[in-house]
């Protein structure tokens, strides 16, 4: 008696596979909201209580930020540090604690190699896309800044998807999604990038001693094309910024040049120092613009 086996296409073992990569992930990925809308994606990270999404996700949002989970629950979230080169966001979920994905090594991926993407396009939960990486290079970096690696793949995004995982076959994280790039090409920042930023950020949060508030600039003050920074509301008396001599009523502009329209980008530039650092905070006072030094601390629970 002869007996014919008969053997899966390779086809369908890869498709099997990729279902069982996609209910594995789908629960670690969460959609990112603020002020009532979807803004985008974002992965669970490190413990569970930290999401990594994308910085223009949640720029200018403000302090209403929440994430949706798989589960459907609304958890209050909060911005950790930012950072807008990298277009990196690093939330905290106080609340609950999510499953965390597996994170990969993208410092060995391949040309060719299959990916994965999972995120929440036009607000639809969890869809997925496939693709291949189709280059890997350098972002241009400032003077004194390290370069930034990226992953540029023909998984298929839309907004939405912002902030969420790719993945390799083995359903590890070697990347967050960023963009569309050139109509038909993906761009995501390499998790190795994503993971080394997270590893230089200061374990507490660092004090620059003030509470501010937005505020609308006087004309004068238009000449940049920036017209709101932020107000001097309270000050710190012993605090980072008090010791550098800022006045409650201050103005604040920029933070080592970089425009301060709202307190989540003050958070953001502060996320990319460390204790000890001094920054340059460029103020409005009376009509005059002047620049003071701050030397940056931690702050003590």
């Amino acid at each position: 008696m002869t007996i014919e086996l008969e053997l899966a296409a390779p086809a369908a073992v890869l498709g099997l596979a990729a279902a069982d990569l996609a209910a594995r992930v789908r629960p670690s990925v969460v959609q990112v909201r603020g002020r009532g809308r979807g803004g985008g994606s974002g992965v669970a990270w490190g413990d569970g209580q930290a999401v990594m999404t994308n910085f223009h996700v949640v720029a200018g949002v403000g302090p209403r930020l929440e994430v949706l989970d798989a589960a459907e629950r609304r958890l209050p979230a909060r911005l950790i540090a930012g950072n807008p080169r990298l277009d990196l966001a690093l939330l905290a979920v106080d609340d609950a604690t999510l499953p965390p994905a597996t994170l990969g090594d993208s410092a060995r991926l391949r040309v060719g190699e299959l990916v994965f993407a999972i995120g929440n396009p036009w607000g639809q939960r969890g869809v997925v896309t496939a693709g291949i990486v189709s280059a890997l290079g350098d972002l241009p970096a400032a003077p004194g800044e390290p370069t930034a690696s990226y992953v540029r793949s023909d998984v298929r995004l839309a907004p939405g998807n912002s902030g969420g995982p790719l993945l390799n076959a083995r359903g590890e994280v070697v990347g967050i999604n960023a963009m569309i790039f050139g109509g038909d090409l993906s761009v995501a920042i390499p998790s190795h990038v994503a993971a080394g930023w997270v590893a230089r950020l200061p374990t507490r949060p660092l004090v620059l001693g003030v509470g501010v508030q937005p505020a609308r600039l006087p004309q004068p003050a238009l000449a940049g094309g920036q017209r709101v920074g932020l107000l001097v509301a309270q000050l710190a008396p012993a605090g980072p910024a008090a010791r550098a001599g800022l006045f409650v009523g201050d103005l604040l502009l920029r933070l080592d040049g970089v425009a301060l329209n709202d307190s989540d980008a003050l958070l953001a530039a502060l996320g990319q120092h460390r204790p000890g650092d001094v920054v340059h905070l460029e103020l409005l006072r009376g009509g005059e613009t002047l620049t003071r030094a701050v030397t940056l601390v931690e702050r003590v629970e």
